[in-house]
């Protein structure tokens, strides 16, 4: 099966989400923490490192952009989902780009 680019963007973005909000509300941590704290279980501090290569591919650069808007307590929510969007976007069409040439090769 060879999803078009855009579907293949848009299965990113839904997973991306999915991913970011799962790990949030699972293991108890913030969103832009990449490994375990103190204040989760030994379980959740397993997994958090676990899966924190791949929270640092997702959320890696935008962590300034993230601290910069944490420093207005009013900042909107919709800020954050659109920098993610962004990014993922570019991250998923590149994957597929590269990933269509390696095919073909």
């Amino acid at each position: 099966m060879n999803p078009s680019r855009i579907k293949f963007v848009v299965l990113f973005l839904v997973f991306g989400f999915a991913f970011i909000f799962g790990t949030t509300l699972i293991l108890n941590q913030p969103a832009e923490a990449f490994l375990g704290a103190e204040s989760q279980g030994a379980w959740q501090s397993v997994i958090s490192t676990i899966l924190s290569p791949i929270k640092i591919v997702l959320l890696g650069p935008l962590v300034p952009f993230i601290n910069f808007l944490h420093r207005d307590p009013d900042t909107p929510p919709p800020f954050f989902l659109a920098m993610f969007a962004v990014y993922w976007s570019v991250l998923a069409a590149s994957l597929h780009f590269v990933l269509g040439k390696m095919k073909s090769q």
